[in-house]
């Protein structure tokens, strides 16, 4: 299976990229993972609403762009679906089941997703009704992933 992680902006934290990699390494045994970065737009303090929509389209249209068109869609958000780990390893295998090779996990900026880039996901994840920095939601999405794996598979995993 293939595994896109397309996210809006780099993460600039070291001990943050530390655990990314890691989490590629371990996952590289059950997928192949790619994670796509595109630039995100700096968000003035006390933006406007107006403001904050057009950072929006703009993540959203970059986004979009590097969607791949042949690949099961989860966004992750907010208002998505509440998943334990089984059953994100129960979701995963289905999507395997029914013949989709290659799923790509969307983690929007600062801001969240654009209403056009939601709408173009199959699936909306939600981690939890809090708020985490899209960096640090990296790590958390790619540690989930690699326990659902894990799971699948039968081996060990902490629980």
């Amino acid at each position: 299976m293939k595994i896109t992680v397309l996210c809006v902006g780099k993460i600039k934290e070291s001990y943050l990229r530390e655990a990314v990699a890691e989490y590629q390494k371990r996952l590289s045994r059950y997928a192949e993972l790619q994670i796509v970065e595109v630039a995100d737009e700096k968000t003035p303090d006390g933006a406007s609403e107006a403001t904050e929509r057009k950072i929006l389209q703009i993540e959203g249209e970059r986004l979009l762009h590097a969607f791949r068109k042949d690949a099961y869609t989860i966004a992750l958000a907010i208002d998505g679906k509440s998943l334990s780990s089984v059953q994100l390893s129960e979701k995963i295998d289905e999507l395997t089941v029914g013949g989709v090779s290659h799923v790509q996990f969307v983690i929007g900026g600062s801001l969240g997703l654009a209403p056009e880039v939601l709408a173009a996901c199959d699936y909306r994840l939600s981690f939890s009704a809090m708020t985490f920095p899209h960096q640090l939601m990296r790590v958390i999405l790619l540690e989930q992933v690699y326990r659902a794996f894990r799971i699948r598979t039968g081996e060990p995993y902490h629980k």
